[in-house]
């Protein structure tokens, strides 16, 4: 979680998020008119609960490259990227998106995660030159839509929703012009791109084939790294043993299923929902992580206990049949 409350939630009408994003408003009145906001510009959204931190030294390049899943030897200033650091076998456990400025490798990753993978890479520096921080006390991040801009630096991935994040000299948080929009308008955007979460979209056995992330957050055509075994293995092969689907979840219920709820073909486990919010032209959304021979016309169940269930029909984002994982149009 957070180690700091945004002063945004100071402003009338906020409500603060709760679990991960608690620190931050999870909406200022009506979610779906700041879903409407956003994309027409007029908007930006406060993620300053996300952990920032910077790695600066002049071989922080080629010791990135050595790391994570991305090709980083020759990444040019102002390029943005997404990394992965993987377990040996393969399994998910950080998630890097940043910028690098020419003399510091900047990145924001999920609240509270900054402590552990900092402590993880420091013992990763041996006699490489580099300098890691945690800068989450000075710097936040905020989400706008639309072509990058103005003085500060920013990332736009091909996971930033058709935005791009601003990191944002924490002093300057309260004084931004403009109305702001809550986390429950920018994560109706994000299941809308189909673009996972980890910590709400993955679980301790996710593996990058199987959310996406290949051509994303991992290249496919650099060296040796750690878990890169079972990253090609499984691409080459095809068939990753589960896979990202989005769901349009049947209105009629008056609630969205929470993270864990249980994802049912006749009765039978076959998955889990990862996160799920309301879009202004889709309706109920989510994201889910089920078993990749789940026929992808059946029609499923999303149940749990003393709750009612809400039936839902899955669109495609990981291909089942094949190694090449089809990512949403972001």
């Amino acid at each position: 979680m957070s180690r700091n409350r945004s002063p945004l939630l100071d402003r009338p009408g906020a409500v603060e998020a709760d679990g991960l994003d608690a620190g931050v408003a999870a909406h200022y009145g009506s979610d779906l008119r700041e879903q409407r906001a956003l994309i027409d510009g007029q908007a930006f959204v406060d993620l300053s609960h996300r952990d920032v931190v910077t790695i600066s030294g002049p071989d922080r390049l080629t010791w990135l490259h050595a790391l994570t899943t991305q090709y980083f030897e020759g990444l040019k200033p102002g390029t943005s990227t997404t990394a992965l650091l993987l377990s040996p076998t393969g399994h998910v456990e950080h998630v890097m998106y940043g910028v690098d400025d020419g003399e510091t490798f900047w990145f924001h990753t999920e609240p509270g995660a900054a402590e552990a993978l900092i402590d993880w890479l420091r013992k990763m520096v041996f006699m490489s030159r580099v300098e890691i921080t945690d800068v989450t006390d000075d710097y936040a991040i905020i989400w706008r839509f639309g072509a990058p801009g103005g003085e500060h630096l920013t990332r736009s991935g091909a996971d930033s929703l058709g935005g791009y994040e601003v990191f944002l000299p924490r002093a300057e948080l309260a004084g931004l012009d403009g109305p702001a929009a809550g986390v429950w308008a920018y994560e109706a955007l994000r299941i809308e791109a189909g673009a996972p979460r980890f910590g709400l979209d993955s679980d301790e056995r996710a593996i990058p084939n199987e959310l996406g992330w290949l051509g994303v957050g991992v290249h496919l055509n650099k060296g040796c790294y750690r878990g890169q075994e079972t990253v090609a293995r499984v691409h080459n092969l095809g068939r990753p043993p589960r896979r990202l689907v989005r769901l349009h979840l049947d209105g009629s219920v008056d609630h969205l299923p929470a993270h864990g709820y249980a994802v049912r073909v006749d009765d039978k486990q076959v998955g889990f929902i990862g996160s799920a919010a309301r879009h202004h032209e889709l309706g109920p959304i989510a994201l889910a992580v089920v078993k990749r021979n789940v026929d992808p016309t059946a029609t499923l169940q999303v149940t749990a206990e003393n709750q009612p269930t809400v039936t839902a029909t899955q669109e495609l984002l990981v291909d089942p049949e094949a190694g090449l994982h089809v990512r949403a149009r972001l």
